[in-house]
């Protein structure tokens, strides 16, 4: 079995036949460095399972672009307004380097979780780490300490560093460009 799909097992404790079942609904997509796969104002009620790359979650306001959360190999990726309800997204998602995933519609993925317990158990657990995800970067910003922040960041998802320009890491970190220049200079002291 594919790497990324023995992460995507083991992060969701799915079956083997269970991920067979839903890889063969889920249509390979493509993204280049900076493509758009979610664009804030727009409807996408697509799942993204990623199989190469990392993703950002990220919303533009008051001239602002805060990054929300990231996505990497065996994650998956989706606006919770467009796959919730089909309504327009209050994020974009973007692909931070160029990426290969897999896709399914919300209408197809409701099925797969009406057959399989095991696929519906995996809807609920997709969007209670969406939820964590979203709490976890909203404390972070109360969090005392930007260094810890960066520090938690980097031996969690240290490949964030190789692939993620600093600008979106600060803005996720809630702090600016220069701070996280500052923090890095320390570090490597």
């Amino acid at each position: 079995m594919e790497v990324f799909i023995e992460k995507f097992c083991r992060r969701y404790n799915l079956s083997e036949t269970d991920v067979k079942a839903l890889t063969e609904q889920m249509q390979e997509v493509r993204f280049r460095k900076k493509e758009a796969i979610v664009i804030e104002g727009e409807r996408n009620s697509n799942l993204y399972l990623i199989k190469e790359g990392i993703w950002r979650g990220h919303y533009l306001k008051d001239g602002t672009d805060t990054t929300i959360w990231f996505a990497s190999v065996g994650e998956i990726a989706f606006s919770i307004r467009g796959y919730a309800d089909n309504s327009i997204s209050q994020i974009s998602i973007e692909a931070c380097n160029d990426s290969i995933a897999y896709s399914i519609p919300r209408h197809l993925l409701t099925k797969l979780f009406d057959s399989s317990l095991g696929l519906a158990n995996l809807g609920r657990r997709l969007m209670e780490q969406q939820l964590l995800t979203t709490e976890n970067w909203l404390l972070s910003n109360d969090s005392p300490r930007a260094k810890e922040r960066y520090l938690t960041l980097i031996r969690e998802t240290p490949e964030l560093l190789q692939h993620v320009p600093q600008k979106h890491i600060a803005s996720y970190l809630w702090i600016t460009p220069q701070s996280l220049s500052r923090i890095r200079a320390k570090i490597k002291l």
